[in-house]
């Protein structure tokens, strides 16, 4: 829906792309649908729910084997990010590094998008 030919919506980085596999492995599942919803302190967060199956309006992202697809409202604000999988001390967790935000709250639950987004 909304791209640039030649380009995917979103990057997943090697230790992102294994995570991924290893959770679809042991699940069972086809891979993770990513999005965004109201809410949070910043207005709105991330969403990742398992899919079996491709919404025929998702935007299908594989790399090194590790399948995400994009829900469609989700798509204009989730172009450019890269998707990676981080482990500290005290947890571990995908993180979405993504050039649309243009805040975020202390924990980095909650986003706000850059307000040009809108603008168009």
């Amino acid at each position: 829906m909304f791209g640039i030919p030649g380009k995917q919506a979103v990057t997943i980085t090697d230790k992102a792309a294994a995570q991924i596999i290893k959770l679809m492995q042991a699940k069972g599942h086809a891979g993770l649908r990513i999005g965004v919803k109201k809410g949070g302190c910043a207005g709105m967060e991330y969403t990742m729910e398992y899919v079996d199956d491709p919404d025929p309006n998702d935007e299908v992202v594989t790399q090194d084997g590790a399948c995400v697809m994009i829900a469609p409202m989700a798509q204009m604000f989730l172009f450019g990010t890269e998707v990676d999988y981080e482990t500290s001390l005290l947890e571990s967790g995908f993180k979405f590094n993504n050039p649309n935000v243009s805040e975020a709250c202390g924990c980095g639950e909650s986003i706000k998008f850059d307000e040009t987004l809108f603008a168009k």
